[in-house]
């Protein structure tokens, strides 16, 4: 079985997320999608909405793929993840150039840590590029429409977290 692990904070879900999970649910048989515990970046939502965010909107995905997708919160090293996921490939999800720096520098760590793992990196669709979850969020805190960027859900429960 070809187990991938697709990492990040998803504070929100957003549609370039999601582009990504179907992709990737090409390439391999289960994925893994780990939640970052990520103290420093001060999430807008807690781990359990966004656990269940993710949830609800990776199901379908899974069940026109077939690939069997699993959340899986993780607070640990990447690499010790997808260790611990049983994980051979993680999948990267990119949108410009500066995304590609940081990542390169990522997959050589990682490399070293473990050489078994291999990263793969998929290209953000076109019409998703643009598509960063501290911008929706930004967007979302001064009053601007996001229903183009997260799905409807993603789009209420955003609404409901910056209401006064």
């Amino acid at each position: 079985m070809r187990v991938g692990l697709y990492p990040g904070t998803f504070d929100p879900v957003t549609l370039g997320h999601l582009d990504i999970i179907r992709r990737a649910c090409t390439l391999v048989d289960r994925l893994v999608i780990g939640v970052a515990i990520n103290r420093d970046k001060g999430p807008l939502f807690t781990l359990e909405d966004r656990v269940a965010m993710v949830e609800a909107e990776a199901t379908p995905l899974s069940q026109a793929s077939g690939c069997e997708i699993v959340v899986h919160p993780f607070e640990n090293l990447l690499i010790d993840c997808a260790r611990d996921v049983g994980a051979g490939v993680i999948i990267r999800g990119l949108r410009a150039v500066a995304d590609f720096e940081y990542e390169y520098q990522m997959v050589g760590m990682n490399r070293v840590l473990d050489d078994s793992i291999e990263t793969v990196f998929l290209m953000a669709e076109a019409e998703h590029q643009a598509i960063a979850s501290k911008l929706v969020k930004e967007i979302a805190r001064l009053g601007g429409d996001v229903s183009k960027f997260v799905t409807p859900a993603v789009n209420t429960a955003l609404r409901q977290r910056m209401s006064p």
